[in-house]
């Protein structure tokens, strides 16, 4: 579509370049594609779904998202490169609208075919769900994850290792960073000037193979900041050149990659968006 907030959107792209997205046609539905490399573009619909969102794409060629059905119950699906669609609802999963089986826009799908949901029950609670290659899902709930409608545990990436990032929100509504590693140990971060208000607090964003993890905090003046954790446990809280600090301003960080590069944006003073790209410091 040409209208307002319809067009194109890119959400992941993998090593070799194929990129995985959705757009928005002229009557607001939404539609997956994928880019391949050399260009070509396919529409990657749910057969007899709606509002079909491959949100992420590995080096493999097998896309992850998610879809509704007639109900505005979400499904996750896995697509495998030949167009194979797998559709899965975690255990627990809601039927009514508003509920069901859903992902991030970031790294939730690795190289080996596991996945990182999260699931939203009748209650509106929502819960963790790392979905392995053999279609085996584990449910968790992050420690202190709150039990009020729209509390619980969410999930925003997943490594090699299986370690899922993601944060908790309690029943404050205060977000707190989340690390479960495959057995199913926790870490719980709380950056340093992470605010204690609700919608405040810290989120982990995305996690590369050797385990360190960005993401953002809050402060109590509502003000965003990137942070990059490594495995080891050291924190660095950064912000992006010109980022603004008024009420709804600062940088927000979404993705690390290999070698510790984080990309995001910032919201300047005037509220204007713009990108970033923080480079790692030279060892």
């Amino acid at each position: 579509g040409t209208g307002v907030f319809q067009g194109t959107g890119a959400q992941s792209m993998n090593e070799q370049g194929a990129i995985s997205g959705f757009y928005f046609d002229p009557n607001y539905n939404t539609h997956g594609f994928l880019r391949a490399p050399d260009g070509t573009t396919i529409t990657v619909d749910f057969p007899n779904g709606f509002d079909t969102d491959p949100s992420t794409i590995n080096d493999k060629g097998e896309m992850a998202g998610e879809y509704g059905d007639a109900n505005f119950v979400t499904h996750g699906f896995v697509r495998a490169p030949d167009g194979t669609f797998t559709s899965f609802d975690a255990p627990g999963a809601g039927t009514v609208g508003g509920t069901g089986t859903t992902n991030s826009i970031t790294n939730t799908l690795n190289s080996r075919g596991a996945t990182a949901y999260y699931s939203i029950d009748n209650d509106f609670v929502s819960h963790g769900v790392l979905r392995t290659p053999d279609g085996t899902m584990t449910v968790f709930d992050g420690p202190n994850a709150g039990t009020a409608p729209g509390a619980g545990t969410f999930t925003n990436g997943i490594n090699q290792s299986e370690t899922i990032a993601g944060f908790t929100v309690d029943d404050a509504f205060v977000p707190h960073g989340l690390l479960r590693t495959r057995a199913g140990n926790f870490t719980i971060v709380d950056v340093a000037g992470a605010g204690a208000g609700a919608g405040q607090g810290t989120a982990f964003q995305s996690i590369n193979g050797r385990g360190d993890a960005t993401g953002t905090y809050i402060d109590a003046s509502d003000v965003s900041h990137g942070f990059l954790r490594t495995h080891g446990g050291h924190i660095t809280q950064f912000d992006a050149p010109g980022a603004g600090s008024g009420v709804g301003q600062g940088t927000t960080a979404f993705f690390i990659n290999a070698q510790d590069a984080v990309t995001g944006s910032y919201v300047d003073s005037t509220g204007v968006v713009h990108g970033f790209l923080r480079t790692p410091p030279e060892e």
